[in-house]
């Protein structure tokens, strides 16, 4: 009896257990609501590329479908997925009767600048929208505050949107993540106290949205939720506020970096004990970073560089056993790194470069930073002392020294580091033969800069293979070293290369070379131009000035068909430019100035318009100057002095655009940059030009340089009045030709004018009354021409000395010794009326002047009939001038001098 009860208790358990496993199974195969998936297929229909959603078909239950999820139970669809889906188009209300969908992802698509759908406020059940990285635009649509059950809202990396206002927002009560990222609201002031409404916020990201105000007077902002906020790259232009102190029990990240922020950091960011990321880069910060800095034991990121700290680094930072990453990098701190920063075992990258420290940096700061990897310390005054046996605890990826001083002697302790990715010793006062260990060592680096040392050695031998090699200035010597086909750049000037170029140049193992940058100017290369320029078709920028470079330019350097920038200058090339050249249609600066190239210059040279710098001076070209040269709208740089050019200056040189049009804020900067091998190389153009009266040699700052030099030539007929329309022109040199006529009347209109040379021409009449008015003119060479009448009085003319104007026997007034006579002056005054006593002095003085004439003709006619006497007679009298007022000048300081030494 008791195993048939137990029999039965059995058989109704399995009964009611199967019965019940057919119910849920019954339940779990719920198909996806019809009127969903019709939804879902009307939505799909009006997409662009909906190659992603294939899995949508009519044949198949929307359960299955890619990126959909339903409620198995009801069958209705809740969730869509649709991120990075590469689809487009324009949403339509086709969503509409999803009323149970409570989480929508259509980010990272691309809906072509539609607007966003209005009807998405209708959405009631939305708890997640993300329409981030979708390109919408337009008017963010007030009816997504409609959306009272929404938690998760990103409209961040739309472009194209932007809002009025935030007052829609008022009803989000359960918002907890809002993202309006690269969206614009520059009109909207009151954001902050709607955002701070929101009792769940705790992620509130708003980069850069062009906001304008934090609301510095706000005693208290309710944030009762917040722990991240990222307000980087707006316009806030005032003091970090003080309700900063409301956040202190929540907010773990903060960061204001890339705004205008001022004054000093509010003590009470320092009272969040909770924070882990405090990001306040790129600012206009000042002050001391205080002490209680060290009492954020959570901090793992302290970003305060690109600001202007002073004062020394705290010690207290050693308090921060958390931290990752100090960068503390171009500020004003002062003093000596604390050795506290030895203790941070869990550091992985310290970035101080561009500071003013001191001192000297030694093993003790290095004690515990087992984790290094990032090592900064370059454009300080430290003193990298360690011990020649010293084994850091540390593998480094980045090493930047740069200007610190760590020589005479080579560093060994780098032989220790396996992982080094990146090292810079440039400026580093090595005095020292770079060890045999070394060539080796660096072979897996990708960028190695050694420049400005003293570093010796004969690497003749060595193969190099890092992608970035700087050795220029440094006593480098022997012939130039081979190259692995991983070099990109190779820049050795400044240094003792030798051996003729053809040997480097036309080894068949460069047939496969990958070389974009090669720079070994002022070296002791010789020899002729090679014929194998074949082998190096991904050079972009090619330096070979200032050695001792012979023969012809080789027809066979158009097959350099990259090539952006070619310098042959200071070598004795000789021939003409061939014609092949224009192959190099990418070509904006050629510098082959200081060689004793003939011919004429090349028409065709017009059509490479995109040269920006064409310098052919010191060279023997002929002929007159091409017409084509103003087809080249993009130059900037026009250098052909010192030649034997002849005929007229071109009129057209106003289509010159570039010398019209202002320089860009930051410039266009003339450099190469790269990006490879998880690192980039920047190359800046240099060049040597003489804008005032001197040679100065331009790099960074090229892009700034606006020149038109035509001096030391046999150019005649007279300055064009088409010049004065290059607004933007900076120096202007047309020394030393045979020009006459007048100074242009105009040329004060040029007003970026800082250097003008018009010295020994035969330039006539008077100096324009305009040319007072060129505020930034800081050199102006007058001298040694027909120049007459009274030197305009202006804030400009005055400051230069007479040498400025020497050598114009009708010049006159100060700084000149000749003072002007009556009708000097009054050749520069403009009359106003006339008085009846004015007319009865004109017949007294024009009498005096008929008589005058007759004596004068009488006594010096002959003078001016001869014309062997008459320019004896002048230039004796000129000359005699001259050395009255140099004699007198030096006789006046001298005595002067006598004086002062006197009463000392």
């Amino acid at each position: 009896m008791g195993a048939s009860f137990v029999a039965h208790v059995l058989f109704l358990l399995w009964f009611f257990a199967t019965t019940f496993s057919f119910f849920l199974k019954a339940e779990s195969n719920v198909s996806c609501n019809e009127k969903d998936k019709q939804a879902l297929l009307n939505f799909k229909q009006g997409l662009s590329n909906p190659k992603m959603l294939s899995s949508w078909s009519d044949q198949e239950d929307c359960s299955r479908w890619d990126g959909v999820v339903y409620d198995n139970k009801t069958g209705r669809v809740t969730e869509l997925h649709l991120s990075y889906s590469g689809f487009g188009g324009e949403i339509t209300g086709s969503l509409l009767p999803l009323e149970h969908l409570n989480y929508l992802d259509l980010s990272r698509n691309d809906f072509n600048r539609t607007p966003i759908p209005t009807f998405l406020g209708s959405m009631a059940s939305l708890t997640h929208l993300d329409l981030s990285y979708s390109n919408f635009s337009g008017h963010i649509p007030h009816q997504l505050g409609n959306l009272s059950n929404l938690r998760y809202l990103d409209l961040g990396g739309n472009y194209y949107l932007y809002a009025d206002n935030f007052h829609w927002m008022s009803n989000l009560s359960s918002i907890q993540y809002l993202d309006f990222s690269y969206s614009k609201h520059q009109s909207e002031v009151g954001w902050l106290q709607i955002m701070s409404t929101f009792p769940s916020l705790s992620k509130l990201i708003a980069y850069e949205c062009e906001l304008v105000n934090l609301n510095p007077s706000l005693g208290f902002v309710n944030f009762t939720s917040l722990q991240y906020l990222d307000l980087t790259d707006n316009l806030f232009s005032h003091e970090i506020p003080n309700w900063f102190s409301n956040l202190t029990t929540s907010l773990v990240y903060l960061d204001l970096s890339r705004n205008s922020l001022r004054g000093e950091i509010p003590p009470s960011i320092f009272n969040s004990l909770k924070l882990e990321s405090l990001d306040l880069n790129s600012n206009k910060l000042i002050g001391k970073i205080p002490e209680s800095v060290g009492q954020l034991k959570h901090l793992t990121d302290l970003v305060l560089a690109n600001n202007s700290f002073s004062g020394p680094i705290p010690s207290s930072i050693g308090n921060l056993s958390s931290l990752v990453g100090l960068y503390l990098s171009y500020n004003q701190l002062e003093g000596a790194i604390p050795k506290t920063l030895g203790l941070l075992s869990n550091l992985s990258d310290l970035e101080v470069s561009n500071n003013f420290l001191t001192g000297t940096v030694d093993e003790e700061h290095f004690t515990k930073l087992s984790n290094l990897d990032d090592l900064d310390i370059s454009h300080t005054h430290l003193f990298f002392n360690v011990k020649s046996n010293w084994v850091p605890p540390f593998q480094l990826t980045y090493i930047a020294m740069s200007s610190c001083k760590i020589g005479p002697n080579f560093p060994t302790w780098l032989q220790t580091q396996k992982s080094v990715k990146f090292l810079d010793l440039s400026k580093s006062e090595i005095a020292d033969k770079a060890p045999g260990w070394f060539w080796n060592w660096t072979s897996g680096i990708v960028t190695i800069d050694l420049s400005d040392n003293q570093i010796e050695g004969d690497v003749s031998d060595i193969v190099l293979n890092s992608l970035i090699i700087n050795l220029r200035s440094n006593h480098f010597k022997g012939q130039m070293p081979q190259l692995s086909t991983n070099v990109k750049e190779l820049h050795i000037a400044n240094n003792s290369f030798s051996g003729p170029i053809s040997s480097f140049m036309c080894q068949k193992v460069n047939i496969e070379n990958q070389l974009e940058v090669l720079d070994v100017s002022n070296n002791l290369l010789t020899g002729a131009l090679p014929h194998c320029w074949e082998y190096w078709q991904s050079l972009t920028h090619l330096d070979l000035g200032s050695n001792d470079i012979s023969g012809r330019i080789p027809y066979s350097m158009g097959s350099l068909v990259a090539l952006q920038s070619l310098h042959l200058q200071n070598n004795r090339i000789s021939g003409n430019i061939p014609s092949s050249l224009k192959k190099c249609s990418d070509l904006s600066l050629i510098d082959i100035g200081e060689n004793p190239l003939s011919g004429a210059i090349p028409p065709w040279i017009g059509e490479m318009t995109s040269l920006t710098i064409l310098r052919l001076s010191s060279n023997g070209f002929k002929g007159p100057i091409p017409l084509q040269i103003c087809q080249l709208s993009s130059l900037i740089v026009l250098d052909l002095a010192n030649n034997s050019l002849s005929g007229h200056i071109p009129n057209c040189l106003q289509n010159i655009s570039a010398m019209t049009i202002p320089t860009p804020r930051f410039g266009v900067e003339y450099s190469y940059k790269m990006g490879g091998g998880g690192t980039s190389g920047t190359y800046h153009e240099n060049l040597k030009l003489v804008p005032k009266g001197m040679e100065l040699e331009y790099e960074e700052n090229l892009a700034f340089v606006k020149i038109i030099d035509l001096s030391s030539n046999k150019l005649s007929g007279s300055i064009p009045s088409e010049i004065l329309v290059l607004s933007e022109l900076c120096f202007l040199n047309l020394s030393r030709n045979q020009l006459i006529g007048k100074i242009p009347e105009k040329i004060g209109i040029m007003k970026k004018l800082e250097s003008i040379d018009l010295s020994q021409n035969h330039l006539s009449s008077e100096i324009p009354l305009s040319l007072s008015s060129l505020t930034f003119l800081s050199h102006l060479n007058l001298s040694y021409n027909n120049l007459s009448g009274k030197i305009p009085f202006g804030p400009q003319l005055q400051t230069f000395d007479a040498f400025s104007y020497i050598g114009n026997p009708q010049l006159c007034g100060n700084p000149l010794p000749r003072n002007c006579t009556i009708g000097e002056e009054s050749q520069n005054r403009t009359p106003i009326g006339k008085t009846e006593e004015d007319s009865y002095n004109s017949n007294f003085y024009i009498g005096m002047g008929v008589g005058f004439a007759v004596g004068f003709w009488a006594v010096c006619g002959v003078l001016f009939f001869n014309k062997t006497w008459r320019h004896a007679y002048f230039k004796f009298f000129d000359d005699m001038k001259d050395w009255v007022y140099v004699t007198t000048v030096l006789n006046v300081n001298w005595l002067l001098e006598k004086l002062r030494s006197c009463h000392l």
